[in-house]
């Protein structure tokens, strides 16, 4: 079981078959499920008291789709019931929304593996900020999940506490679930509107949501999504789109059918592009945009439509968190009273460097940390207590867009970027990009166009076979030692350097929240991100080449970004980089 502070995850199927949709768990697992509830409850109860007094937490469950997870919910609520928590049990919910519920009570459990496949399955945690627990935190729950897992009886005696309660106990707290369901819903509606207008002032709110009804009316505007039978069925995408006079149309909306593989990138995409070029045909021509969410429905990658080439086109992940930067820099230039504002975004150690350009332009500052959504999220709140201004973060590598005051990726924020570009004009978001950026405006632009403004930079995708290594060390710092000797000793010589401008390189790596350049040993990274940047004659950054083994999946990673519209660099530097580490 992998315990990062991204999730606890494994298979969890009975098969051990990853692609297994049988609802069936161990019963070991189901010990583990129970001891890994009362782990969370016994972390979280003195915090409680200790600020408020309340003796017993009120704590939200819920789940995503995959068909294991009530039998994980079930194990979890038993042993909770025990401890006398107030349980909010709102089955099948999506991460942002339960995140946005749990701002109003203690804490939450969310039972899901986000995109992994669908015989998988994992836990999150967090208390009332909204977010996952950061990796310190995270850690204490780790070190006491495995000390309790040691005694002898574990798996016994955590089998007894579930079985203890009645199954009347059960129908009792399951009969409450859609008071608790709809009571999360509503918390996520006020939250996105929250979110999306950038106040908590409710006329502004509403200003801001009736500029978007307004424009609407003017022009018509659809959207697609694929759900795939995820958490996002039974969220308020339909009700929330709809109220602000967007046309939105659906496919294969059933929950927990999946009609293919979870993972939202270009491969998964297809379905929810044939259907927007089906609508178009069809007569529909407003639809404009697609999304897909994963299974636990906070990421969601876009499908636009190109109306020069007259077909849907596939956003690349990087493509989407850079329009999604873009979005909310200009926003917050744009409509902030405050001139000596100091803008800045978080993002993750692969993300781009084509966010670096957008924010030189717009006069914002980057900022880079450790993969992994907690620790962006932190970065982020670590910047604003210095003074920075934070509107957006996330993981461009994975194209998850972050939008403050939330901790958590979510693709309704992703979508109203992208309306936010196309609906606030005459002086607009767009119009100051271009201003500061020295590209030429028109006032008739599309999407295709604010696209095309967009810096050029070739990057590998991270769900590509080539950016996914199986490798043999589990030590990691040993590893990127002897890469480091490998490299060094190649790039004295290497034609790579010759063929494409190389004259420099740096180091950086990035743990947790910290990114620090120039070491001196690579394996001071561990685990953490490992990046070398090239430079050009003028000590411009080119490219870089990364690594890092995943915290959720039993895969090393790697990958690599290229200035300009550059596919054999990108290659040829991937190449080399799958070349040392193999040797």
């Amino acid at each position: 079981m992998i315990l990062s502070a991204s999730g606890w995850r494994k298979v969890f199927a009975l098969s051990g078959n990853e692609q297994d949709k049988a609802p069936e768990i161990s019963s070991e697992d189901m010990a583990l499920s129970a001891i890994a509830a009362e782990v969370f409850y016994d972390y979280l109860q003195p915090l409680v008291k200790s600020k408020t007094g309340v003796e017993c937490p009120v704590i939200a469950v819920g789940m995503d789709t995959r068909p294991t997870g009530p039998a994980i919910a079930k194990a979890m609520n038993s042993v909770l019931l025990q401890k006398n928590c107030i349980i909010q049990f709102t089955g099948v919910s999506s991460a942002p929304e339960i995140m946005a519920f749990s701002r109003k009570i203690d804490g939450f459990i969310y039972i899901s593996a986000s995109h992994n496949p669908v015989g998988h399955n994992g836990i999150k945690f967090g208390t009332n900020d909204g977010g996952v627990l950061n990796g310190t935190e995270n850690a204490k729950l780790v070190e006491e999940f495995k000390k309790r897992l040691s005694a002898p009886d574990a798996c016994d005696a955590a089998l007894q506490r579930i079985n203890k309660v009645s199954a009347s106990e059960m129908r009792n707290l399951e009969s409450q679930s859609a008071g608790a369901k709809h009571n999360a819903l509503r918390a996520y509606e006020d939250f996105a509107r929250l979110t999306i207008a950038g106040s908590e002032n409710k006329d502004i709110q509403e200003n801001f949501f009736e500029g978007i009804r307004d424009s609407m009316a003017l022009n018509k505007t659809g959207i697609v999504c694929d759900f795939n039978g995820s958490s996002r069925t039974l969220c308020i995408d339909r009700d929330f789109f709809k109220s602000n006079r967007i046309y939105f149309y659906e496919i294969n909306n059933q929950a927990g059918n999946f009609a293919h593989e979870i993972i939202p990138e270009a491969e998964n995409l297809v379905h929810v592009a044939a259907e927007m070029e089906r609508l178009q045909k069809a007569g529909c021509k407003e639809v404009v945009l697609g999304y897909m969410p994963d299974c636990d429905g906070d990421r969601g990658n876009i499908v636009y439509w190109d109306e020069k080439a007259q077909k849907a086109c596939i956003l690349k992940a990087q493509e989407v968190f850079s329009l999604s930067v873009l979005a909310e820099l200009t926003y917050t230039i744009w409509s902030s009273t405050d001139k000596n504002i100091k803008p800045a975004v978080a993002v993750n150690c692969p993300t781009s460097m084509r966010i670096e350009k957008i924010a030189e332009a717009l006069g914002a500052e980057v900022f880079r940390a450790e993969v992994g959504e907690a620790n962006v999220v932190n970065l982020a709140r670590e910047k604003r207590e210095e003074g920075y201004t934070v509107p957006i973060l996330g993981e461009g590598s994975n194209g998850g867009t972050i939008t403050y005051p939330a901790a958590v990726r979510d693709p309704l924020n992703t979508i109203f970027a992208i309306l936010k570009l196309l609906t606030i004009r005459g002086g607009g978001l767009y119009e100051l990009w271009c201003k500061k950026s020295g590209h030429k405006y028109k006032d008739d632009y599309t999407l295709t166009d604010i696209l095309e403004s967009l810096p050029k930079y070739t990057t590998t995708g991270v769900s590509e076979p080539r950016a996914v290594l199986k490798v043999s060390s589990l030590d990691h710092a040993e590893l990127k030692r002897d890469f480091q000797k490998k490299f060094e000793a190649d790039w004295k010589t290497n034609p790579i350097r010759e063929k494409y401008g190389l004259e420099s390189y740096r180091v950086a790596i990035t743990n947790g929240t910290k990114e620090r350049y120039d070491v001196v040993n690579w394996g001071e990274s561990g685990k953490g991100g490992l990046k070398v940047v090239f430079y050009d004659k003028e000590k411009q950054p080119v490219a870089f080449i990364w690594m890092r083994g995943s915290g959720t999946e039993p895969v090393f990673r790697i990958m690599c970004d290229v200035r300009g519209d550059n596919i054999q660099m990108e290659k040829d530097l991937l190449e080399w980089e799958t070349e040392l580490i193999n040797k």
